[in-house]
């Protein structure tokens, strides 16, 4: 009689896969709680201990680690010695494996003991899994739910095909393999030890796009399931599908407004920042985020830290606007019914909830040709900012260098913000020498520069950035400072009567 194994935390459809099977002829093995489902369902199912002569014993630790399943699950029935073994032993092979694991991932996700965890580690699981599938010239392993149809299809007329059998297997090595790395990464996040000597990241694809950064690129989107919060896990209101770069743009727009306060907007266009500001209003904050680089900010995307209404969305949909992507921690129904309603705009634009994103925290992984870079985020440790010349800042400007400094941490380096104590005026992204960033931050800023702050994600290497930026009446300058030269930069700008504050932290985006 052919025999299934049947094995499930997630008993979705495991019902109707196991009437299936039982109508090809199966004999269905299973263990507790899943054979009570089965039975309420008027199946007939063989206990595994009535198999193994064993009970299920230490709470259920060990239930099914017994030769009598493993006999089953591992048995070439190509090989001779194989069969006679079964024989000599009184074993019977398993023709289908359809088990899936303990919720790992959902008991951690619930900031649970150190005990509770560890009690919600499987072993039995993964070992009849990965037995089944380095046995898949004979066994038929199935541990998601979605494969239930075709394979218990195929069953009915008989033995799956190889090729079936092996692409399920390849499923469940990588099923178990994931499983594996949540557990690893939740012990390894106990210690005190952020870069272990193997590094095991399980990934879940939650979209594939339409390409990747260029058409001819493929490209899909995953989520790393211990992380609570992000643009991974946006959920998705309105318009069509995101796109790689989109989602790129949306993370980086959603990075900086969650390090802003609430009632903050800031806009990104191809990665970096062309508007942000803070006011009593979401749509006020859009309105002087915009006016930073309307040029730019037309087809960007605006995230807001607050909920969106109905006076928000008039803000950005008036004539003249158009926005890629909007992201909010909410959106009420009538700022939902303006946008879906307005022409030119309901039908390209997409709109996303987003939870807020806590301060920078664990590791940043990036690929690079043949491996990775793993670093720590770059979350500012505790640093005393020093004033470097004898003239101090005001009140005001130290509210706009605190602003321009949250800000020039989300831009490409070498980074300039120019900016007063709510909103964006200027930026200066990704040249090759400091004081053309300068330059192009000016440019922007125009005359609202004059009295305004200025940021450097990095120290000066020459005074001539301080002097550019005198000359444009800039009113204060932050920056790192740790040039050889910081004491020459810093005597032009006691020349030039700028007060100039040294954080000690430089903030690179590469």
């Amino acid at each position: 009689m052919r025999r299934a194994l049947v094995s499930v935390t997630d008993k979705t459809g495991m019902v109707e896969f196991a009437r299936l099977l039982s109508a090809a002829g199966f004999e269905l093995v299973s263990t507790g709680g899943t054979a009570g489902t089965l039975r309420e369902a008027g199946l007939a199912v063989t206990e595994v201990a009535d198999i193994t002569g064993f009970p299920e014993i230490l709470g259920g630790r060990v239930k099914t680690l017994h030769p009598a399943v493993h006999g089953g699950l591992l048995a070439d029935l190509r090989r001779d010695e194989h069969r006679a073994q079964l024989a000599e032993h009184g074993l019977a092979p398993f023709e289908v494996v359809a088990v899936n694991l303990y919720a790992f991932e959902k008991t951690v996700l619930g900031e649970p003991t150190l005990d509770q965890a560890v009690e919600s580690i499987d072993i039995g699981g993964p070992a009849m899994v990965r037995a089944s599938a380095k046995n898949f010239a004979n066994v038929t392993v199935v541990v998601d739910p979605s494969d239930y149809a075709r394979v218990g299809e195929a069953l009915t007329k008989g033995p799956t095909d190889l090729a079936l059998r092996q692409e399920l297997a390849a499923k469940a090595f990588r099923h178990t393999a994931f499983y594996d790395s949540l557990v690893s990464r939740y012990l390894t996040g106990l210690e005190d030890e952020p870069f272990p000597t193997e590094l095991t990241i399980g990934l879940r694809r939650v979209q594939t796009l339409r390409y990747g950064e260029n058409p001819h690129q493929r490209a899909a989107a995953y989520l790393d399931p211990l992380a609570a919060s992000g643009i991974a896990r946006a959920k998705s209101l309105w318009g069509k599908e995101l796109s790689y770069n989109n989602l790129l743009d949306a993370d980086a727009a959603w990075e900086l407004v969650s390090d802003l306060p609430a009632g903050s907007c800031a806009i990104i266009k191809h990665g970096n920042p062309c508007g942000a500001a803070c006011a009593k209003s979401l749509g006020e904050a859009y309105c002087l985020a915009r006016q930073a680089d309307p040029v730019s900010a037309f087809g960007g995307i605006a995230a807001f830290h607050g909920e969106v209404d109905r006076e928000t969305a008039e803000a950005f949909v008036e004539k003249g606007n158009f926005l890629e992507i909007v992201l909010a921690t909410g959106f009420t129904p009538e700022a939902l019914d303006l946008v879906k309603g307005r022409s030119g705009w309901g039908q390209d634009v997409r709109l996303l909830e987003v939870p807020v994103s806590p301060a920078q925290s664990g590791t940043t992984l990036r690929s690079i040709r043949g491996g990775y870079l793993v670093q720590e985020g770059d979350e500012e440790p505790l640093s005393e900012w020093r004033v470097a010349t004898s003239l101090a800042p005001t009140e005001m400007q130290w509210a706009a260098l605190r602003f321009a400094w949250k800000v020039v941490q989300h831009v490409k380096s070498n980074a300039i913000v120019i900016a007063l104590p709510d909103r964006l005026l200027g930026v200066g992204a990704g040249q090759m020498n400091r004081v053309q960033s300068v330059r192009l931050a000016l440019a922007q800023a125009g005359e609202e520069a004059r009295g305004a702050a200025l940021a450097s994600d990095a120290f000066f290497p020459f005074s001539d950035s301080v002097e550019t930026a005198a000359e444009a009446g800039i009113g204060c300058i932050v920056q790192p400072g740790g040039s050889k030269r910081d004491a020459e930069v810093a005597a032009k700008a006691e020349e030039l009567g700028v007060p100039l504050v040294f954080t000690g932290v430089r903030h690179f985006r590469h």
